[in-house]
């Protein structure tokens, strides 16, 4: 069984690199809910081109190197034909994370997907407000 793999860009104006986000993204692997497949940082200049950066001290630089190697030329701005491409979503003047991740916790809705006929048709993240909008229940952690 293979887990859904997302590819998630998060932008940044001037990245602190203070670890954070690899401590949360540790701590949801130690869980077994996700697993950081791959990671790159890229540049996009005031003229449209593309930079590859230096991963953070101490960071594996081998996860820049995965990334590179499954998104290809996508990496670098140019469309695969899917029509996607990081240029359609980083702004020029800023930094951007590209991030795969596996999401472990998936993979039995999607082989339950499968089993019943079905197939994904599509996928978003819902906006910060549409996610205040949604009730809480009363279940719910504080």
């Amino acid at each position: 069984m293979s887990a859904p793999v997302q590819v998630l860009v998060v932008g940044f104006e001037e990245p602190s690199f203070s670890g954070e986000v690899v401590a949360e993204l540790g701590r949801l692997g130690g869980a077994g809910i996700v697993r950081l497949v791959g990671v790159l940082l890229v540049r996009r200049d005031d003229d449209g081109t593309f930079e590859t950066l230096d991963p953070p001290q101490d960071f594996d630089p081998e996860l820049g190197r995965v990334a590179t190697t499954i998104l290809g030329e996508g990496v670098e701005g140019a469309d695969d034909g899917d029509g996607w491409s990081l240029a359609d979503i980083v702004d020029p003047g800023s930094i951007a994370a590209v991030a795969l991740i596996e999401h472990m916790w998936a993979g039995p809705l999607v082989e339950a997907i499968g089993a019943a006929g079905g197939r994904p048709l599509g996928e978003m993240w819902l906006s910060p407000e549409d996610r205040a909008r949604i009730p809480v229940s009363s279940s719910d952690p504080d």
